[in-house]
């Protein structure tokens, strides 16, 4: 029997509700199609934006949503995407599939989907191939209340007031796809940069995301920090917010990746390894950032995240659309945990993406939706968000296959505004159910509910059965005193909400 205790008492961070967070881009199905079908589509929209992919999203409480990219932000200028849609211009979008696109989804288009979302606004500035005059402009654009040519254009579009812009980050993937560029000479492009985006409201500061690492980059951390940062007598001071990190699970490496659907054990388990490895990147990056941010006001963005596969059979290549099964399910699972349990460095995450991309939370085909296994998870671990982390610990036991080893359970718990505690716990094992008995310290327990996913390994929602993979009440819970006892089943992520 695994010893699991809590002690609701001594509360560590606040989880920022941004950890929840998400991302699309302009890639494949994921605006086009999967977000957003146009005033005129047959599927019921509002405003172009299809109702069923709001609701289901407003459900999990998505709190924001990066955009336009990715890769793409860094080729996206954004006076091709406002004014009349039968007057934007038409580019190729060059890194994903090589189609075209109408730039018929733009500002105005993704200020209405954060507001329909009821969400935070976080876009991505075009440092690449743009210039500072066009970044600057497009900040005014946003933001400006006042007598301006951007704010004048603004409204000349329909626009009056100007919209509420929380992030902004400055460049995407500059050590790639965003320009190639060293650490030191994208950090000194950062501080030219981030000085033109301006904060036109007294009362409201805009957030700068500084382009983070790759990886174990851990060099680009460091001189971008010591790039960013300046000694004063009184210490260090930066020219930053946030500075992101992109990680991605490939089970079978970056050319290969390997199935979203077809593996066996030992990949289950090196794909639950990979996913593990977010926590020593968290840990090294942190120590990195702590040397001239100590007292952890720079948040770090892990604005891309997630299970990156080969695509689905007969599918475009670049349009990144893969399936997403019970192995997502833990992906997501273990991650949020991690995420939870960093809470005073990790101020925002961004899965990648909401729709039909990469380890997607929805999938569309024409008129049908479904809900994916990561989007169950989301929606049980929801209930973290704004919630302050508290102490927790729990007995683990190492299992996996021939080489590639995982804990057979990971956790963290919170306690939100009401006083209620929320636990959530992952079985990493394609076989074995484990006993648990959670001690909560600081009194007796009054009740206790959960919810569970879980399922087969390889069980996946499919247009046919939508239902395969869903919450499902878990009644197995048995209350002691100060003390749970329960068993939770193999290949499970499980939510349990404990009120004293």
């Amino acid at each position: 029997m695994a010893k699991l205790t809590i002690n609701p008492e001594k509360k560590i961070s606040r989880i920022n509700r941004e950890v929840y967070g998400h991302f699309s881009e302009h890639l494949g199905r994921c605006i086009y199609e999967g977000i957003y079908v146009g005033k005129d589509s047959p599927i019921k929209n509002e405003n172009g934006m299809r109702t069923d992919v709001i609701e289901a999203l407003k459900e999990i409480r998505v709190p924001v949503l990066r955009w336009p990219g990715g890769c793409f932000a860094d080729e996206y200028h954004w006076r091709d995407g406002i004014g009349p849609k039968e007057e934007r211009k038409k580019i190729v979008n060059t890194h994903w599939g090589g189609v075209v696109e109408d730039n018929s989804f733009g500002t105005h288009e993704f200020f209405e989907l954060c507001r329909q979302l009821g969400c935070k606004a976080y876009v991505n500035g075009n440092l690449g191939s743009g210039t500072v005059q066009e970044m600057s402009e497009w900040v005014e654009y946003m933001t400006f209340e006042g007598v301006s040519p951007m704010a004048e254009l603004r409204a000349k579009n329909g626009q009056e007031k100007p919209w509420q812009l929380e992030y902004f980050g400055v460049g995407n993937e500059s050590w790639g796809c965003g320009g190639n560029m060293n650490p030191e000479f994208y950090a000194n492009e950062y501080r030219r940069y981030q000085t033109f985006v301006r904060d036109y409201k007294k009362d409201h500061h805009i957030e700068k995301i500084c382009c983070g690492a790759n990886v174990d980059d851990y060099e680009w951390t460091e001189k971008v920090m010591e790039t960013c940062f300046r000694r004063t007598p009184e210490g260090f001071h930066g020219f930053m917010d946030g500075l992101s990190l992109h990680y991605y699970v490939h089970p079978e490496g970056f050319e290969i990746k390997g199935s979203a659907t077809d593996f066996d054990e030992e990949v289950w388990y090196k794909t639950l390894n990979k996913a593990l490895y977010m926590e020593e990147l968290i840990v090294k990056h942190g120590a990195v950032m702590d040397k001239y941010d100590p007292e952890k006001k720079v948040g770090m963005i892990v604005d891309e995240w997630g299970t990156w596969f080969t695509v689905e059979p007969g599918t475009n290549p670049g349009f990144l659309y893969q399936q997403n099964t019970m192995r997502d399910a833990l992906v997501a699972g273990i991650t949020l945990n991690i995420f939870n349990k960093h809470s005073d460095r990790v101020k925002m995450a961004n899965i990648a993406q909401m729709v039909n991309v990469l380890q997607a939370v929805l999938l569309t085909e024409g008129e049908k939706m479904i809900k994916t296994p990561t989007y169950h998870v989301f929606n049980m671990y929801k209930y973290h968000q704004g919630a302050d982390l508290v102490e927790s610990h729990i007995e683990t036991e190492t299992i996996g296959g021939k080489e590639w080893k995982v804990p057979n359970l990971t956790e963290s718990a919170s306690v939100d505004a009401d006083g209620v505690l929320h636990l959530t716990l992952t079985n990493l094992s394609v076989s074995e159910d484990y006993k648990i008995e959670a001690s909560v310290e600081g009194g007796a327990i009054s009740s206790v509910s959960a919810q569970i996913v879980t399922g087969e390994m390889h069980d996946m929602n499919t247009f046919e059965d939508e239902h395969c993979v869903e919450i499902r009440k878990f009644d197995g819970v048995e209350i002691s005193g100060d003390t749970l006892n329960f068993c939770i089943p193999k290949c499970s992520v499980l939510h349990l909400e404990v009120r004293r």
